[in-house]
């Protein structure tokens, strides 16, 4: 297949969870045989902060704004056999309106941001999308599954809606050696948000500040300057991707937050999981509905205390290492770019065939 992808950003992963896994999905979809080109606005804020400008497994556009590029994206997607949008992607709404005109390729948007997405909907709007636009996809990708599959279709009239949710390039993330500054008790990769703050300070923070003797690393931008560390936490501003595994590698365990509205809704592990996974380290991780559809109580440790972290982090090494295996084995087999890239064709492939039935109703899987 041919896809052409407009999204937020491939090129860099600085203060976003969207790069990586996009990059996991594109290079195995690149492996399959399928040819992808990805635009990406080229904007301030990530051009002082890219990993690349071009790479191997895609096309990747960079361009400075939407007049610019268009006729030449236009005439991509109309070429295609998938045009996949992607939430955050600027002027997506924009974008889609043209784009959905074209009558040749499969429309698609993927929501990487689903329950903020709705929420914002409600009261006012997002630049990517809006509701009007939903019902005209063929298809709509869902990084967080369960009941919003439902609400998608039923509510905002989503032809179809599937889940396709975070995953890890296996041959990026595995163990490799651990570096000194990285070298931890517990470990936290994430941007600052408003909705992680209290589970932050409760899990992350309140934990290092009961152990002083021990070494906490957080790696993530945004963060306020005015806080009061505790003097044995390490800060990263940002970790290169390339740097992630030595990151988790080096951390004798690593801590998983989720955002409140995430949260709330269920059945949204973030990239980081598969990614912290797939290097073999233990993680902790707050409690979500759905989590137990990813992974089982003996392949992570779920915490919702200071104490209980500080109880997971006295666990011995060999209880660590038992539960981080088979975290690992089970990623692997489920949660891998090359899974996602086939459910993500098997999906496009499904809504093709429902172009010729457009009364059939299906119910989301």
């Amino acid at each position: 297949m041919k896809l052409t992808i407009f999204g937020l950003t491939l090129s860099s992963s600085w203060g976003n969870g969207h790069a990586t896994p996009y990059r996991a999905l594109l290079r195995a979809l690149h492996r399959q045989g399928h040819d992808c080109t990805f635009y990406e606005k080229d904007v301030e804020y990530y051009y002082w902060r890219r990993d690349f400008t071009s790479c191997d497994y895609c096309n990747l556009v960079l361009y400075p704004d939407w007049e610019t590029v268009r006729h030449r994206a236009l005439a991509d997607a109309a070429s295609s056999d998938v045009v996949l949008i992607g939430s955050y992607c600027p002027q997506g709404a924009q974008i889609a309106e043209e784009v959905l005109e074209l009558p040749s390729p499969l429309h698609v948007f993927y929501d990487l941001d689903t329950p903020v997405t709705l929420e914002n909907l409600q009261g006012g709007g997002v630049e990517y999308v809006v509701a009007e636009q939903i019902p005209a996809y063929d298809l709509y990708l869902s990084f967080t599954g369960g009941a919003i599959l439902q609400e998608l279709e039923q509510v905002w009239g989503a032809r179809r809606a599937r889940p396709l949710y975070g995953c890890v390039d296996a041959e990026v993330y595995a163990r490799v050696q651990a570096r000194p500054e990285f070298q931890c008790r517990l470990s936290y990769m994430g941007t600052h948000s408003a909705d992680r703050q209290h589970k932050l300070k409760e899990l992350f923070l309140e934990p290092a500040g009961r152990l002083p003797e021990e070494r906490f690393v957080l790696a993530g931008s945004l963060y306020p300057r005015e806080w009061n560390w505790p003097g044995n936490l390490t800060r990263f501003d940002h970790v290169a991707p390339a740097d992630h595994p030595a990151l988790y590698s080096s951390s004798r365990a690593t801590l998983n937050i989720t955002r409140e509205g995430m949260a709330r809704t269920g059945y949204c592990p973030s990239g980081r999981f598969f990614e912290a996974a797939g290097c073999g380290t233990p993680i902790l991780s707050d409690w979500w509905e759905g989590l137990n559809e990813f992974f089982s109580r003996d392949e992570i440790v779920v915490v919702g205390s200071a104490g209980e972290v500080v109880s997971a982090l006295g666990l011995d090494d060999q209880q660590l290492a038992s539960m981080a295996h088979r975290a690992r084995q089970r990623t692997l087999e489920e949660h891998s770019g090359e899974q996602r890239a086939r459910q993500l064709i098997n999906y496009c492939e499904e809504a093709v065939s429902a172009r010729s039935r457009p009364n059939s109703m299906e119910v989301a899987s």
